[in-house]
């Protein structure tokens, strides 16, 4: 996790009734490599502040227990610097960072959506409010999820068509192809994204969404017929069979395998 700007803390294994009743002053160095006790006890001195409980939220070996005792407290809740590092920690109870995750706002979704080391099923519940929240998000919250968000939420805004936002969601480094590939299989997507990914540097040259581009009735004709050199023989008969496919792709189809043959 990212660390937080450190702050005197309790000292190790000492007894519990100093920390929690310890004068700032006297809180000493991090606690390293102190007890669940001492931690325990630090969260109940009302001398505590947030940045020594974000700092303490920074270890990796912390219980369960520890973490929900952070988490039953609403002053450190209104933090959200706590509520991210909460979310993120491996060993937060899932109840807790579920609850959690769904209060953080919109960047810090972003940031625990593509922390490898979230749970992964907490990174997918940030991705689905991402997803959720996208009919109300402004126009440059958008762009900025379109250059820089998850995959999902990069495939989602490329789908909407915004036509600022498409060059940026097909740069974006986390789109998949299969994010891609359910971009063209899915209806109603305007014809600028599809003619946008047919002529993309990156994704026209994968032979998955060449072939995808093939079957979509938008791609425009010059790169149709650039692709079908590329496509196996297979590919062209099981392509050409398919009901719905464009009059003029299927009659390219048939002269690229009597060329072949």
């Amino acid at each position: 996790m990212k660390g937080a700007e450190r702050v005197p803390l309790p000292a190790r294994r000492e007894s519990p009734e100093r920390p929690r009743s310890a004068p700032p002053q006297n809180l000493q160095p991090p606690v390293d490599d102190a007890d669940e006790a001492t931690l325990l006890a630090l969260l109940e001195n009302p001398k505590t502040e947030e940045a020594h409980v974000a700092q303490l939220l920074e270890r990796l070996d912390l219980s369960a227990e520890v973490l929900v005792a952070v988490a039953a407290r609403e002053k450190w809740l209104a933090s959200e610097a706590v509520r991210l590092r909460l979310a993120q920690h491996p060993r937060t109870p899932k109840r807790v960072a579920l609850a959690v995750v769904r209060q953080l706002f919109l960047f810090d979704l972003v940031r625990l959506a593509l922390l490898p080391s979230a749970p992964p099923d907490i990174r997918r519940v940030a991705e689905e409010i991402i997803l959720a929240r996208l009919p109300r998000l402004a126009v440059g919250e958008k762009l900025t999820l379109a250059r820089r968000g998850p995959s999902r939420v990069a495939g989602a805004i490329l789908a909407e068509g915004l036509p600022q936002a498409i060059k940026l969601a097909l740069g974006n480094p986390f789109l998949t192809e299969s994010q891609v590939l359910k971009v063209l299989a899915k209806p109603g997507v305007h014809e600028r994204v599809i003619a946008a990914i047919a002529q993309h540097a990156k994704w026209s040259a994968q032979y998955n969404v060449r072939a995808a581009l093939v079957r979509n009735p938008l791609t425009p004709a010059p790169c149709v017929l650039g692709f079908l050199p590329n496509l196996t023989l297979q590919d062209l008969r099981d392509i050409g069979a398919l009901e719905g496919l464009s009059s003029h792709t299927r009659r390219y189809i048939e002269r690229e395998l009597a060329r072949r043959r």
